[in-house]
Order: C-alpha cells, then sequence, then structure tokens
C-alpha cells in the first residue's frame, strides 16, 4: 500500500515541505544577487510587461500591503521596479520592471533555471498543470458537496 496522499486534504504537508525545500534552494541563488524569495515573486509577476496594479501585486506575492510597498520602495531604489499612475483608475498605481529590471530578471532567471536543471523530471510539466488546476479549483471557491 502506498503512503501517498488520496485526497486534496492530504496535499497540505507535502506541498509545503515541497515549497519549503525549493525557496530554500532557489533562495540560495537569491541571495547571491540581493534579492528575496519575495522580491523575487514581484519581479516574476511584473516580468509580463503588462503592469500590475500594487492590490494585485500583493496578492499574488501573498504579502500584507504595507509590506508589499516597502518592498517595492527598495526595489524601485534598485532601479528594478518603478510605478506608474493607472492611466484607466487614477486612483490605482500600478508596477512596472524598468529596463534594469527585465535584464535582471532575465539573467536570474536563466541562473534559477540552471541551478535546478539537475532536478527535472520528465513529468514536471504534467505536475505543474495538476498543481494549476488545484490552485484554480482552491481559489473559485468552489466545495465539494459533503457527503450524507
Amino acid at each position: 500500500m502506498s503512503d501517498l496522499p488520496g485526497s486534496a486534504a492530504d496535499l497540505l504537508p507535502l506541498l509545503t515541505r515541497a515549497e519549503r525545500l525549493l525557496s530554500r534552494r532557489v533562495g540560495g541563488v537569491l541571495a547571491a544577487e540581493s534579492l528575496s524569495i519575495e522580491a523575487w515573486r514581484v519581479l516574476c509577476l511584473l516580468a509580463d510587461g503588462l503592469g500590475h496594479p500594487m492590490s494585485e501585486v500583493a496578492a499574488e506575492a501573498s504579502l500584507p500591503p504595507g509590506t508589499l510597498t516597502k518592498l517595492v520602495d527598495q526595489l524601485v531604489d534598485r532601479n528594478l521596479v518603478f510605478r506608474r499612475i493607472d492611466p484607466v483608475d487614477r486612483r490605482r498605481i500600478r508596477a512596472y520592471l524598468t529596463a534594469r529590471g527585465r535584464r535582471e530578471h532575465e539573467r536570474v532567471d536563466a541562473e534559477i533555471r540552471a541551478d535546478l536543471a539537475g532536478l527535472s523530471m520528465t513529468d514536471d510539466t504534467d505536475l505543474a498543470g495538476l498543481l494549476d488546476a488545484l490552485i484554480t479549483r482552491l481559489d473559485s471557491g468552489r466545495r465539494t458537496p459533503t457527503p450524507a
């Protein structure tokens, strides 16, 4: 009999352990660049070039708004990020990568990928798809009916 989980509820300890180990590994690469995991999450989100409202960045980076503001201030000071007023909703501020931020993101991303290359498995794409589907289900707030 396998010790693998049988339901989504059983995944929490496995996902937590995997996230911690992966964060530790990536954190080693980021530390050499004087970047935190949280800063990396922000840079990765902004790498799409679309600019994102600060509230969205806070939610995606899992950071409280005050903490995000301090972090973005540091990234602005390093000339990796800039802020602009949202052209549609002038009450909102959007964050973007600077040209230097894009170059740094690409360079550090390549370093991280090279560091993790030896860990890659042929089914990583399947795992990423399964995790994305799980995130979508959990984020949608759908609940599975409880058997009576």
